[in-house]
């Protein structure tokens, strides 16, 4: 066990934010944490953390647990650049290696059998521990992995001032992996990440050998990580194991067996209190009358399953139906100032699509999108009859200074008070919101306004760009559903995967200034996306599998068979490396056995060995990565 709650209350003044919370962390598990905004998530990890003190219950940890702690936006300050501050992090690892080969030349000048010499074998001998348990030589190749697989390849030498709030998140993140916690607490992680970045640190965190606490409203995220799913609302808390797929469906089942329950006591307890009213004054029955009232004492109550504020409504129409073919992109140079993002955008939109627009941060979507709402360029066509609303992921839209009822009201004069104030409710705004400053919402308030202004321009072609940024997973499955039944077209970009996925029918992507289509869902767009990436020499592709058009994407016999020439040498590479690492761990565990200590010729071949293992290695992942 790393940390554990018993008991737990906490709240602010006479509201209970969560009361009894009790759970536990074990070594090695994955744990996600859910629950409607304003529940109490990130207050109860700063419980955990020692950062606030529960009004009631107890805290413990285990005695030298290390524990990383990733905040939904926190800060990162460093005068350094990016690389050096890895290094840094690192410096224990980095100085243990140096502080060995200084050891190593000062062994070699000593004779064998002075105390210096057993002082210098014994301090080798605890080093090479350390750099075993550390992976210690592996330090600078560990430090490029998670750069890398971060999106900081181009970026080692920036320094980390200059960087904007959402890369120093992400760069803390990659601190936070590096130094192996044994418990690692991540708060909301896939925020400004892009989508194949959050696919990479899945497949990490797959890997990581310590505990894993997080909060996410990532559904596609929890599904990957987690073996176990802790919900806290209506100031409860209730753990169900599985990942959030098998969570669902085991709390459904638990929500209508407990409301079975409950419903089933109410009607006993409601019989019993009858009866001992009728009973208990007269003689002949007073004693049944007292046995019914013991029975009534020592019933256990059964709680009513706890009830958050019901998750916002959404419903999207539209009076006007557009023409057949709604929007008509052809030959697009796409632009962000004078910088080419994409030099040949070719794009068709029929009545009634719903397309995804996906591509890694930076390559255009958000540009692309502002594109086909303001441009007149001739290379975008807008149907007839088509009317555009779009959603923007900065809510750029919405006035700061107004109050949420006038944000409403000054767009649709025509509105009662009540209607204005009826379809703000709709959205999970409700009176006590009304007088507030759009300035003054939080993340999410904000978001659920300008969904309802959205909703309310009744627009045949929607446009969205991050719709669920700031969403709870309720108001998240909300819009989703709404936009699922909406009959209209849609175009969005979203990083939520199980998002696009349940929506997208088409999906249209950036790819290193490429654009491309994919007739299909969002699951076999990845299904075409893993053939493409893997050589094959077969000519024919199946009939039900999508194809990517509006750009040359097939691929010349000559091409095909320098892909399979690399993969062969990929596959050759992939062999070496095993190979050199299981030679690695081999002469580690040498090195840690008492028995070879005090052998000096032992130590100095095994010594030069790793050396040269570690430069072949070192080889050996910068080619391998030239081919991912």
């Amino acid at each position: 066990m790393l940390i554990s709650l018993e008991g737990v209350n906490f709240g602010h003044t006479d509201t209970h934010l969560f009361e009894n919370v009790t759970f536990s962390v074990s070594e090695g598990e994955r744990v996600g944490l859910i629950g409607p905004n304003g529940e109490g998530k990130t207050t109860l990890i700063n419980i955990m953390l020692g950062n606030l003190s529960p009004d009631k219950g107890a805290v413990t940890k285990k005695n030298g647990v290390r524990v990383g702690y990733l905040e939904q936006n926190g800060g990162y300050e460093s005068e350094r650049t990016v690389y050096e501050e890895m290094l840094h992090t690192l410096r224990e690892e980095t100085d243990a290696v140096k502080k060995l080969s200084e050891l190593s030349e000062k062994l070699a000048k000593e004779k064998e059998g002075t105390e210096e010499y057993a002082r210098l074998t014994s301090k080798i001998e605890s080093l090479h521990r350390f750099i075993a348990a550390r992976d210690a030589y592996n330090a600078e190749i560990r430090i490029k992995t998670v750069l890398n697989g971060m999106g900081f390849e181009e970026k080692y030498d920036q320094k980390i001032g200059t960087m904007s709030g959402g890369e120093k998140t992400r760069l803390k993140l990659c601190r936070l992996l590096l130094e192996n916690p044994d418990l690692l607490i991540l708060d909301e992680p896939t925020n400004h990440l892009d989508v194949k970045t959050m696919f990479w640190l899945e497949d990490y965190l797959s890997t990581f050998k310590g505990a894993i606490f997080t909060v996410s409203h990532d559904r596609f995220f929890l599904d990957r990580v987690v073996t176990r799913v802790l919900d806290l609302q209506g100031g409860e808390l209730m753990s169900f194991k599985g990942n959030y797929t098998k969570y669902k469906e085991l709390k459904d089942e638990y929500v209508r067996a407990r409301e079975k329950e409950y419903s089933r006591q109410q009607a006993e307890m409601e019989k019993l209190s009858d009866y001992i009213d009728r009973n208990r004054v007269r003689a002949s029955t007073a004693k049944s009358a007292q046995s019914r009232i013991k029975k009534l004492d020592a019933m256990e109550i059964v709680k009513k399953p706890p009830k958050s504020a019901p998750p916002p409504v959404f419903k999207f129409s539209y009076a006007e139906e557009p023409y057949e073919e709604v929007l008509s992109i052809k030959n697009l140079t796409l632009r962000a100032g004078e910088k080419v993002l994409v030099p040949d955008v070719n794009l068709s939109v029929r009545r009634g699509q719903k397309v995804a627009l996906i591509g890694e941060n930076g390559t255009g979507k958000s540009t692309l999108l502002k594109r086909i709402v303001g441009d007149t360029n001739e290379a975008v066509t807008i149907g007839k009859n088509v009317h555009i609303a779009m959603y923007d992921q900065e809510n750029a839209n919405l006035n700061p200074d107004s109050t949420v009822m006038s944000e409403m009201w000054e767009r649709h004069v025509a509105y009662s008070q009540t209607e204005i104030r009826s379809a703000l409710a709709r959205s999970g705004l409700f009176a006590e919101d009304m007088d507030k400053k759009v300035s003054a919402l939080s993340g999410g308030e904000r978001a659920k306004l300008a969904l309802c202004v959205f909703e309310s321009e009744h627009a045949n072609f929607l446009i969205l760009d991050e719709p669920t940024n700031h969403l709870d997973l309720p108001a998240r499955e909300s819009l989703e559903d709404a936009l699922k039944k909406y009959p209209g077209t849609v175009l969005f970009v979203s990083h939520d995967r199980y998002f696009t996925s349940a929506l997208a029918e088409r999906v249209a992507e950036i790819d290193s200034g490429r654009f491309s289509v994919y007739e299909g869902t969002y699951d076999e767009y990845r299904e075409a996306k893993t053939r493409e990436n893997t050589p094959s020499d077969d000519k024919t592709a199946a009939p039900d599998k999508p194809a990517a058009k509006d750009t040359g994407t097939h691929r010349t016999a000559r091409q095909r068979a320098e892909d399979a020439k690399k993969l062969d040498r990929m596959k050759a590479v992939e062999r070496k490396i095993a190979e050199l690492e299981k030679e690695d761990a081999e002469i580690n565990q040498k090195f840690v056995n008492p028995q070879n200590a005090a052998d000096y010729a032992l130590m100095n071949s095994l010594t030069a060995r790793l050396d040269t293992i570690r430069r072949e290695l070192d080889a050996l992942y910068e080619e391998y990565e030239t081919y991912l």
